[in-house]
């Protein structure tokens, strides 16, 4: 059973951010970043409560702007979903949840070192550039049951 619902076109739009947000980071980046946006889709908290499903993800817009820098900036994200990235997707989708980005709703690359939290939530780990960020205890339940 995945642990969100899914169709072929949120496989493609998930693999096409994580490519734009974490290729750099080779797959094991791109998987922790496939983290915070099945995430942020099973939260029912804080900045994510209006969010369902991966295309409210993706394109959801907080303070005028969109959560994800990539589709603002219309790097790799505007690129086709290659095979290796859909692959990643689906992993995500289905079952794949790692520390640091295990229950992460947020993740950032400071250009130094990470900031023990960020928005008054706690710092759970690093993976090469970017920093993650779970919610701070008892603020978000359900990203830790999803």
């Amino acid at each position: 059973m995945p642990r969100i619902n899914y169709k072929d076109s949120d496989v493609a739009l998930m693999a096409r951010m994580m490519r734009a947000e974490a290729e750099g980071e080779g797959k094991q980046g791109m998987l922790y970043v496939g983290n915070v946006i099945v995430n942020r889709a099973i939260a029912d908290c804080l900045d994510f409560k209006d969010v369902r499903n991966i295309r409210d993800v993706i394109f959801q817009v907080q303070g005028g702007n969109y959560s994800f820098e990539a589709v603002q900036k219309g790097n790799l994200f505007y690129n086709r979903a290659r095979s290796t990235e859909k692959r990643l997707a689906k992993k995500n989708l289905d079952y794949w949840r790692q520390h640091p980005g295990k229950y992460a709703l947020w993740y950032f690359n400071p250009y130094a070192p990470c900031p023990p939290t960020w928005y008054d939530q706690p710092f759970s780990g690093q993976f090469k550039n970017h920093c993650y960020y779970e919610p701070a205890a008892g603020s978000c339940d359900s990203v830790y049951s999803g």
